[in-house]
């Protein structure tokens, strides 16, 4: 994946309040390091300079006539320096949302399980099965299409980074492609090969309905040809460490392979109640341990003295009905949250991180700063990414501007597109 970002200079100038995620003493206390009436400098690319907007026009003019004394041009004017100057009219901006748990590469709609769900039935892990028959159905063309619709859907929302994992080919050849695709929209891809054992495993004569026999012949082509077909295009490796996918053994297996590939681990665990997925996360040393729904005091603990982040998504229980994980327990024990997407077809059809940060806000316990730095800092800290989730000079210039002059307003007005511009990169993906 190139850069993708504009060349030459920016000056968005007329913020608000600019949420930079660095805090600082002369900043606004808490986790967002708000400057007000401020303004950025971007130079290919990235961030060269944030600062007050009344020294902005200085600013520039000393790094033209750097340029200048380097260049030979004694006679060059501020505006022959090609800075395009962008007026944000007093609008808050902050640092592009990045989803660090993504599921984006699928064929077919399972509309009709959801509103079964409503209906009253329980969800299970089990209808992934009906999203691998319809993706495996789909051309590489039609998957290509679908994934551009939704990245640019991601970018009207505000994302500028995002992690699609694989997941619903569950073959040699179907995990293969569907990374191979993800590949070509983020670097962030994650081998999900162990998402559920399918169908024509379970329903093999060889192991005579035996369950247990299918899912350890299953890992056995995971942690062999699969992985060694998908470990090229992909950054991670996860695991659906759950009931009715892989227990905490079968879990390992998978994970400790991908890891001896020179995959970074993630973990889905602790979804539909408690168990070994995040033990098994913080053991391992993942980036992230995704769902976080049910944990004891043991879980808690563990990840409080970990690096291993717990990675929210509050989609997911809002599609599925089940308790909103707690929030507010894990921040007061000192644990690095995250809030993500999940978007997929079956549990959490939504690429809107704003929705989500009105969720939880709403049911989970955070305040609306904690919710911003989770689904920014938060996802960059999920991906160990240290170039962005942030405003600072070196940072790629990822930048959202709201139509709104606080970020408390995307909780405050959830379902309303607050979303104005978005650029990645330095180079503008979004406007409204």
């Amino acid at each position: 994946m190139s850069d993708g970002g504009a060349a030459g200079r920016m000056l968005l100038t007329g913020i608000g309040e600019l949420v930079t995620n660095e805090p600082a003493p002369d900043r606004e206390a808490g986790p967002l390091g708000i400057v007000r009436d401020a303004a950025v400098l971007v130079e290919d690319g990235r961030i060269a300079w944030i600062g007050s907007a009344s020294h902005a026009d200085e600013r520039l003019a000393h790094r033209v006539e750097r340029d200048d004394r380097r260049d030979g041009d004694e006679h060059r004017s501020l505006w022959d320096a090609e800075v395009e100057v962008v007026d944000a009219g007093g609008r808050a901006v902050m640092p592009g949302f990045v989803d660090s748990h993504s599921h984006l590469v699928f064929g077919g709609d399972r509309a009709a399980e959801f509103a079964a769900r409503m209906a009253g039935q329980r969800y299970e892990a089990g209808g992934i099965r009906s999203t691998v028959a319809a993706t495996r159905a789909a051309s590489d063309d039609e998957l290509r299409a679908r994934l551009a619709g939704f990245v640019a859907e991601l970018h009207a929302q505000g994302t500028t980074t995002f992690e699609i994992k694989s997941g619903y080919g569950l073959s040699v050849a179907d995990e293969e492609r569907l990374v191979r695709l993800a590949r070509e929209v983020t670097d962030e891809v994650t081998f999900l090969g162990a998402h559920v054992v399918p169908f024509e495993f379970r329903e093999d004569p060889a192991f005579g309905g035996d369950a247990d026999r299918a899912a350890e012949a299953y890992v056995d082509l995971v942690v062999g040809e699969m992985l060694a077909a998908c470990a090229p295009h992909s950054r991670w490796v996860d695991a659906f460490c759950e009931r009715g996918a892989f227990t905490a053994e079968q879990s390992r297996r998978v994970l400790e392979a991908g890891a001896a590939a020179g995959l970074g681990v993630r973990v889905h665990g602790n979804q539909l109640g408690e168990g070994p997925g995040v033990r098994l996360a913080v053991e391992l040393g993942a980036a992230s341990v995704d769902h976080c729904t049910f944990l004891s005091d043991a879980d808690v603990a563990a990840l409080a003295s970990s690096e291993t982040v717990a990675t929210l998504l509050p989609g997911v229980e809002f599609s599925t009905r089940q308790p909103y994980p707690d929030a507010r327990r894990l921040i007061d024990a000192g644990v690095t949250v995250a809030l993500a997407s999940d978007c997929n077809p079956g549990s959490s059809f939504t690429s809107s991180l704003p929705f989500c940060i009105a969720v939880a806000v709403r049911d989970m316990g955070m305040t609306p700063a904690e919710a911003v730095w989770a689904s920014t800092a938060g996802g960059a800290a999920a991906l160990r990414r240290t170039d962005v989730g942030a405003i600072r000079p070196g940072m790629r210039a990822d930048l959202v501007e709201l139509t709104a002059p606080s970020h408390v307003h995307l909780a405050y007005r959830p379902g309303v597109p607050l979303i104005s511009r978005v650029w990645k990169d330095g180079g503008l993906v979004a406007q409204r």
